[in-house]
């Protein structure tokens, strides 16, 4: 007998009649007639040359060869299970590549633990991450040139105010405060927006949320403020602040840390509501490399 010449479907009649001890029952399980599972036993028996049943008063006993016979038969089944399954996890496996705009700093955006989760809930994803202004990041997003990303928006527009073609998920709320170098108090506490805007300012590029949310204040004032410097790192404006260059919009609890290490002071009259959120396009949102994405966001920030 060779490995080829061994029908699977042999195989298992032979286990459930053993295990049955009842060519009927087996017959049931294996949703086959009767004499169609006792030909397949007679051809394992011919196949193999050994005697593997004996007729009783209640049905089938094994034989010592055929229980002897019977783990390799449940072995190579079961192998074969194993080999099925393995197929369809590939099946179903989600691969491919995932393109992500990222923001800020990564401990501010959870990014290192929403690529943990996805890592693990998906190994065969191929992430590829592209840093850089908020504004860069949606505009990526919308071309396609992003698969996902993080956006920062003013925290009065709902997610349902996003551009049509975006899902979004609001993240998390904070606010940015205007700060100014170490001594600036006289000329920045109790100051309103228009007091504030014949000061110097760093200035930052049209892509970054600093320049949209400025944009939304003096705008409408008519107002222009004193621009010094145009600045596209956060590290790099500090550092400038530090220096006694201008003012500049931080994130709330940057500020008050850079304000109690450094003496920064902190405009106590305005400040400016933000939302960090997660956008793709809302018509790829089902596809199984982004649903993933979204999953492993949700884990993410629960």
């Amino acid at each position: 007998m060779t490995a080829s010449s061994m029908d699977l479907q042999i195989l298992r009649a032979f286990v459930l009649a053993a295990r049955e001890g009842n060519v009927s029952r087996a017959a049931e399980k294996l949703h086959l007639t009767q004499p169609a599972v006792s030909l397949q036993l007679k051809r394992l028996a011919e196949e193999t040359g050994l005697v593997l049943f004996t007729r009783t008063p209640h049905g089938l006993a094994l034989t010592a060869d055929g229980a002897a016979l019977l783990p390799q038969a449940e072995r190579v089944l079961a192998a074969v299970g194993d080999l099925q399954q393995a197929a369809r996890n590939l099946q179903v496996t989600v691969r491919g590549a995932l393109r992500i705009g990222t923001i800020l700093d990564p401990e501010f955006t959870r990014l290192g633990v929403f690529l943990r989760e996805l890592v693990e809930a998906a190994p065969q994803i191929e992430t590829e991450l592209r840093h850089g202004m908020s504004g860069s990041v949606l505009a990526q997003v919308l071309r396609g040139e992003l698969d996902v990303g993080f956006h920062l928006d003013p925290d009065d527009e709902p997610d349902t105010a996003a551009p049509a073609p975006l899902a979004v998920r609001t993240l998390t709320r904070f606010s940015y405060r205007v700060v100014a170098p170490a001594g600036w108090g006289p000329q920045v506490l109790g100051r309103d927006w228009k007091a504030l805007a014949a000061l110097p300012w760093l200035a930052t590029p049209p892509e970054s949320a600093h320049h949209r949310l400025l944009e939304r204040v003096f705008g409408p004032l008519g107002l222009a403020p004193r621009r010094v410097a145009l600045v596209d790192q956060e590290a790099s404006m500090l550092d400038l602040l530090k220096s006694g260059v201008g003012l500049s919009l931080v994130r709330d609890s940057i500020a008050i840390r850079e304000s109690q290490a450094h003496g920064l002071v902190l405009a106590d009259r305005v400040r400016l509501d933000c939302a960090l959120r997660f956008v793709s396009l809302a018509a790829r949102r089902d596809e199984p490399v982004i649903a993933s994405a979204w999953n492993a966001l949700a884990r993410a920030w629960t």
